[in-house]
């Protein structure tokens, strides 16, 4: 390209310039974030209604006023309609998407950038909807672990960053290791777990009230309520099979005694004890007196697996181990800082998006010493 008799040069890829863009680009993809992170766990479109509004009183934002960081800054983290505090949550979402598309953008190479950048999006998202619903949306994991696939085959170094890379079909064999060993490993320690400790058994003195929860907003779940102790109804019924067994003195269907017995309360329907069946939906209210319960619980979610999955078909077999370790670490640092006791939930999913990113921007070569301190153990 000539301009007055002067050559002009695009700079590099490499070149500085060019995280200004990625930085830019973050923020605006941090901005649908925030929508993805707000409306899943509700059920809602992404797209409908195609404008974001006030979480409080619902308005719609004007674009001028949606301007990823700026206008929550300049708004000082209030509603411009109603004056509502809007949490910290959402800037920070778009501060971190931007700076991790930065940082993808100057560690690796042009051609897997974009790849990194969905599994970056997808691990925010997850993030942060498991620390608030402690649920991790496995359609986004599943597409996560496609594109990494797709990211093995066309930088075949991906899924080895601590060892030699090989072809395009040598990636993508990896990756597929990689995945196998996130998404089996974890299953199998969940079911372990289920076998272990898939049941609570509660036994009272005295009969004690107990009660069905309706949800208070749209965020919030329905909640199972036995002496006065509140459980979210997606940590009871993670799997189809999950039953909640209530030894009851007293059942009362919207306000009339139906008599006593052993009640089993499945995710949307309830078992009588004469054998009948009924449709949580088509009642009012639910509630009694019973002298124990058993409660279905879970080891860790099936969601964790799909995760960990992901992480692998990015990051090979070696980024799963270490991703799983360090996640682990993280999460016992946390619950030491938060003061989380033993049998007290605690999300598994921001720490294993953690530990992912941590192996993405240099915990591989943690891994790459580790293994040459062992070589000489294992050479004769």
């Amino acid at each position: 390209m000539q301009l007055n008799g002067a050559a002009l040069i695009d700079p590099p890829l490499d070149h500085w310039i060019w995280l200004i863009p990625a930085f830019l680009i973050g923020s605006c993809i941090g901005s649908f974030l925030n929508v993805v992170i707000y409306r899943v766990p509700l059920g809602m479109s992404v797209n409908d209604p195609k404008r974001s509004f006030c979480p409080k009183c619902k308005k719609a934002i004007p674009m001028w006023l949606n301007l990823p960081m700026v206008s929550w800054l300049w708004l000082r983290g209030k509603c411009a309609e109603c004056k509502e505090p809007i949490s910290f949550r959402y800037f920070g979402v778009e501060f971190l998407t931007a700076a991790l598309f930065t940082a993808t953008w100057w560690f690796f190479p042009p051609q897997v950038v974009i790849f990194l950048w969905v599994m970056m999006a997808i691990l925010i998202s997850v993030a942060f909807i498991d620390a608030e619903h402690l649920i991790i949306p496995t359609g986004m994991t599943w597409v996560g672990s496609a594109i990494g696939l797709v990211a093995c085959a066309v930088w075949p170094q991906l899924p080895v960053m601590a060892g030699d890379s090989g072809s395009w079909m040598s990636g993508l064999k990896h990756s597929g290791i990689g995945w196998a060993t996130g998404f089996i490993g974890l299953w199998l320690v969940v079911e372990l777990g289920k076998m272990a400790f898939g049941k609570k058994v509660v036994k009272f003195e005295k009969p004690v009230e107990w009660h069905l929860k309706e949800p208070v907003t749209d965020q919030d779940p329905m909640c199972f309520v036995i002496d006065g102790e509140e459980i979210p109804w997606w940590d009871l019924f993670c799997r189809k099979s999950d039953r909640l067994l209530v030894e009851t003195t007293d059942i009362r269907v919207d306000g009339e005694s139906v008599g006593n017995g052993k009640l089993t309360i499945r995710e949307m329907e309830i078992d009588l004890p004469d054998g009948t069946v009924r449709h949580l939906s088509r009642m009012k209210s639910l509630d009694g007196t019973a002298t124990s319960v058993v409660i279905p619980r879970e080891a860790m979610g099936f969601g964790d697996v799909h995760l960990l999955g992901m992480a692998g078909a990015f990051f090979g077999w070696s980024g799963v181990f270490f991703t799983l370790f360090s996640a682990s670490i993280y999460a016992i640092v946390a619950a030491i800082l938060g003061r989380i006791g033993f049998g007290k939930q605690l999300p598994f999913g921001p720490f294993l998006a953690l530990g992912a990113v941590t192996w993405a921007f240099g915990g591989w070569r943690i891994w790459a010493w580790y293994l040459d301190f062992l070589a000489p153990l294992w050479m004769p």
